[in-house]
């Protein structure tokens, strides 16, 4: 695990940012992974015949790599110790460009007592925030 002096944290300081490549590949790898097989994630004519603008990907798959920031930034995923979002918008997944998640983390609040540490997680698609109140509480 990465150290890190919990004393030297502020609160709005970015621990991190990535971008992540979604593919349809990557929504048939989660399918399996998931046993999430609706054709949504993978059919655009399904997808179309239900009213959607196409293929999107799953929600929890978004969900699961918005929290790698925070993985990556303490060090260790089994210091996560809650985590929760409300999806807000899709991530649509183009069949050929596939769709690009950006991920920033930032410090939202600090317990000094209790040793956790709250990150604020924001995930885009397309400029479009796509999880609100997404946050992560760590234990250092």
């Amino acid at each position: 695990m990465t150290h890190i002096n919990i004393a030297s944290l502020e609160i709005g300081q970015q621990i991190g940012s990535s971008e992540y490549l979604l593919t349809r590949d990557s929504l048939v790898r989660y399918a399996g992974a998931s046993g999430d097989f609706n054709p949504i994630h993978y059919r655009d004519d399904f997808a179309k015949s239900v009213g959607l603008d196409g293929v999107l990907a799953h929600g929890m798959l978004t969900m699961g790599v918005a929290a790698q920031v925070a993985a990556d930034w303490v060090g260790d995923a089994g210091r996560i110790i809650d985590y929760g979002v409300r999806f807000t918008k899709p991530v649509w997944v183009d069949a050929v460009d596939g769709a690009v998640l950006v991920v920033t983390g930032k410090i939202g609040e600090i317990d000094l007592e209790n040793h956790k540490v709250r990150i604020d997680i924001s995930a885009t698609f397309n400029e479009t925030g796509v999880l609100g109140k997404a946050q992560a509480w760590v234990r250092l």
